[in-house]
């Protein structure tokens, strides 16, 4: 769902639809709440054997965005360490497939490769 805040910035709280996306443009302030998951290479690649099956993954990515990250040590006494964005394109591999299952976000640094580009339109997903 997008609501426009008071101060002008797009609000979003997953899970999206495809009008919410589209409702999206370049340069747009936007202030997120709710559930956004995080990861990386490691724990896509525990993805794609799951859908190369067909099996339910753990988490339902249908109107969800992820949040690329890179992991940091825990201080002690926390749970985990600071949390700043990875390169995406590292998951340009993986980001296709979890469209077309319904994902609707991603977020990280960097240049997406073409595929995952025209998988954004034709799915209806924002990076």
């Amino acid at each position: 769902m997008i609501k426009l805040g008071a101060d002008g910035i797009k609000e979003i709280t997953p899970p999206l639809s495809d009008a919410d996306v589209e409702s999206l443009k370049a340069g747009d302030r936007v202030r997120i709440t709710g559930v956004l998951y995080t990861a990386r290479d490691a724990a896509h690649g525990r993805l794609m054997p799951l859908i190369e099956r067909g099996e339910k993954l753990p988490i339902d990515v249908r109107g969800q965005i992820i949040y690329y990250t890179g992991p940091s040590p825990a201080r002690p006494g926390e749970i985990v360490g600071s949390i700043g964005p990875t390169t995406a394109s590292r998951m340009d591999k993986y980001t296709p497939a979890l469209l077309k299952l319904g994902l609707k976000g991603t977020m990280g640094k960097g240049y997406r490769g073409q595929t995952v580009k025209d998988a954004l339109r034709q799915y209806k997903g924002v990076y």
